[in-house]
């Protein structure tokens, strides 16, 4: 698919700069530019809509860990003596 973009002369000689240095096509430079944007704001979209349906199910259950409770869980990680997930609760 192709598709045109207008940007204005300063920002084009900074992507044509960069893909000199990076000994890429400015295309290229263009394209790895987007896809990363693209990646971030699903990424963020993602947490957003994730954090949503935890407050959602916390505001119907109730059920929930406290920061301590994970912080003590986390602590253990890559340890010899790694505790499981701790059980949510009211």
């Amino acid at each position: 698919m192709a598709t045109s973009l207008k940007i204005d002369d300063t920002l084009k000689s900074r992507v044509q700069q960069l893909a000199s240095q990076r000994r890429r096509s400015s295309h290229w430079i263009m394209l790895e530019a987007i896809q990363q944007y693209v990646e971030r704001e699903e990424a963020r979209e993602s947490f957003k809509q994730e954090a949503l349906a935890s407050w959602a199910a916390y505001k119907e259950t109730g059920r929930h860990l406290t920061g301590e409770e994970v912080r003590t869980w986390l602590t253990t990680w890559g340890t010899d003596d790694e505790n499981p997930v701790p059980e949510c609760h009211k």
